[in-house]
Formats: structure tokens, C-alpha cells, sequence
């Protein structure tokens, strides 16, 4: 798998990442087997760049990657993205950048 280094940190990740989005529902039925089986297959062919975002399943996304990389964490580099706030139905409220919520979404992200 050809790799890829992002910005001055010099981080490597493999040159294709695997997009999670469509794991928690957003296509069709949930299948948590068969997504983690697919982020197993994933590592095991050489990628390391996962994507997810805190909107995909209302976390949900963030917490199967979590179980998936949960013996290989080390093998893998996870990108997720935020600012979209939900009410607690799971609909969009606004857009929010502030630094409290960026500090609260961050920490969310890591408990999932």
C-alpha cells in the first residue's frame, strides 16, 4: 500500500483511507460483524486512514471504530470531523465552532 505523509508532523497514512460513514445506517440496514470484518480486512491490506465524523449514528460510527481498533489501535490513524450540533433526536441545530464545543465534541470523539 503506498503511503502518504500529512503536513509538517510528517504523519503516514496510507495513500487510500476507508470512509465509515455508511456503517451506522446511513445506506441501509446495520451489519456491526460485517463493518468490523471490512476495518479488519482494511488493516490487513495495508490502510491506516480511517474517517468517520460524530454525525454518523450520532457517534455510533466513532464507537464501532472504537471496538473494531480496539487490539489493533496502533495499526491505525483516525480522522473525524464535527461542528454539525444535534438536538436529542439527532437533528441538526446549528453549526458551532466555538472553542467549548470543539473542546467538548474532542473529548466526546476520544470517549467513543
Amino acid at each position: 500500500m503506498k503511503k502518504r505523509f500529512l503536513g509538517k508532523s510528517r504523519l503516514e497514512v496510507s495513500a487510500i483511507g476507508l470512509g465509515c460513514m455508511g456503517m451506522t445506517g446511513l445506506y441501509g440496514p446495520i451489519d456491526d460483524t460485517e463493518s468490523i470484518a471490512t476495518i479488519h480486512s482494511a488493516l490487513d491490506l495495508g490502510l491506516n486512514f480511517f474517517d468517520t465524523s460524530d454525525m454518523y449514528g450520532r457517534g455510533r460510527n466513532e464507537e464501532l471504530l472504537g471496538k473494531a481498533l480496539k487490539e489493533r489501535r496502533n495499526e491505525a490513524i483516525i480522522a473525524t470531523k464535527f461542528g454539525n450540533e444535534l438536538d436529542k433526536d439527532g437533528n441538526i441545530i446549528g453549526i458551532n465552532g466555538r472553542p467549548e464545543y470543539v473542546k467538548k465534541a474532542c473529548e466526546s470523539s476520544l470517549k467513543r
